[in-house]
């Protein structure tokens, strides 16, 4: 069966995979261009993101869309989306089993988007997506090259807001991030 953006939405909203199904405000789809080249994934949505069912608003979303201008990047030239379509209570790291339950969404996700590059922000998406043991601290910045694709990781925004340092960090990694995107158009 071939499955369609809005599919994918349905099964999202109607999930009960996991008992995060039963804490949820709203489910968190991921967001954007349905055809754009890079892709950004993260852990899991945020408290504010639970109430309003959108990947990246709050605080750590402002941060996030300085990192992008800052950058030459858009939000409407990319796709956002997490690893979790629901928010774990008290922001804790998202389970093994929780993962386990989301990833077939994300992976429609990535089939029908076809990204040329993905960018993990924080360590436990670049974990699921690049390497089990992944360190962000290490490798943030570091290619790899998967199917085509080019994947990197970065610092997560809400690591950024705890620590204001790492901001220029991401910056250089976001810069890479969109020469790359334009040395593949």
């Amino acid at each position: 069966m071939q499955y369609t953006w809005n599919d994918i939405e349905q099964h999202i909203a109607a999930c009960t995979r996991c008992p995060l199904s039963q804490t949820r405000c709203r489910p968190v789809m991921g967001r954007g261009n349905y055809q754009a080249d890079l892709m950004l994934i993260a852990e899991a949505p945020g408290g504010q993101e639970d109430q309003q069912g959108i990947p990246f608003v709050g605080k750590s979303g402002e941060l996030l869309d300085s990192l992008l201008r800052d950058c030459g990047l858009d939000r409407k030239d990319i796709y956002i989306t997490n690893i979790l379509k629901c928010h774990p209570p008290g922001n804790r790291d998202p389970k093994e089993a929780e993962k386990e339950a989301c990833f077939p969404y994300l992976k429609y996700e990535t089939f029908l988007l076809k990204p040329r590059i993905i960018v993990c922000l924080g360590r436990i998406a670049a974990q699921r997506i690049i390497s089990p043991d992944f360190k962000i601290t290490r490798e943030h910045g570091v290619w790899t090259y998967r199917k085509n694709c080019a994947l990197t990781a970065t610092y997560h925004p809400s690591a950024i807001l705890r620590d204001p340092s790492k901001y220029e960090i991401a910056k250089k990694d976001f810069l890479e991030i969109a020469k790359k995107r334009a040395q593949s158009c």
